[in-house]
């Protein structure tokens, strides 16, 4: 069994004009994490949404230190970016979750939700490739998850950290890393 785990595709991250964003780079994978998650959700497969939630003026959070406020709640900047947001509208499909750290399992009930469903392979897309993809994939590496991750559907903000992040999935986590994946492979 797979899930999906769609990782903080949000204006702030993705947006021209958000708060921490990977710009162009986030904007161009858009058509394909979006394909990639329509065909998660019209397979049934189990969809999570992995969104970053800040809130404002939070100055005891450890990246209060290191980033602009972004993802901050009740603003538009934790709105899903795109093509993604008319998809999940109507649909029930998917489980959003908001997510306070790095990982889309730190202080979240995904791995629960994962274990309920016998779910033993998670695919992974979104934003940062070195950020918070990483750390979500070494998470699921650590709780004994088989991951994939599609690198035409990731990004970062940060070219140099996505190729090493990429080589680190594979050669470090055991990941599979994989482009053009389709939801029969």
């Amino acid at each position: 069994m797979r899930a999906l785990i769609v990782i903080d595709y949000t204006y702030d991250f993705v947006a021209p004009d958000g708060k921490l964003t990977c710009g162009e780079r986030g904007q161009a994978i858009e058509d394909r994490l979006t394909e990639i998650t329509k065909g998660f959700m019209e397979r049934q497969d189990y969809t999570i949404l992995a969104i970053d939630a800040h809130k404002e003026n939070d100055s005891f959070h450890p990246e209060s230190k290191l980033f602009p406020p972004h993802n901050v709640i009740g603003t538009k900047g934790r709105e899903l970016y795109g093509k993604l947001q008319p998809l999940v509208e109507g649909s029930n499909n998917y489980e959003w979750f908001d997510k306070t750290r790095y990982s889309a399992f730190a202080g979240t009930e995904i791995e629960m939700k994962l274990r309920e469903r016998k779910i033993t392979e998670v695919h992974l897309v979104g934003v940062c490739t070195d950020i918070c993809v990483l750390h979500t994939a070494v998470d699921a590496y650590n709780k004994g998850f088989s991951i994939v991750v599609h690198e035409d559907a990731v990004d970062s903000f940060n070219p140099e950290g996505h190729e090493w992040a990429l080589g680190h999935f594979k050669d470090t986590l055991g990941a599979t890393v994989v482009s053009a994946w389709t939801p029969e492979d």
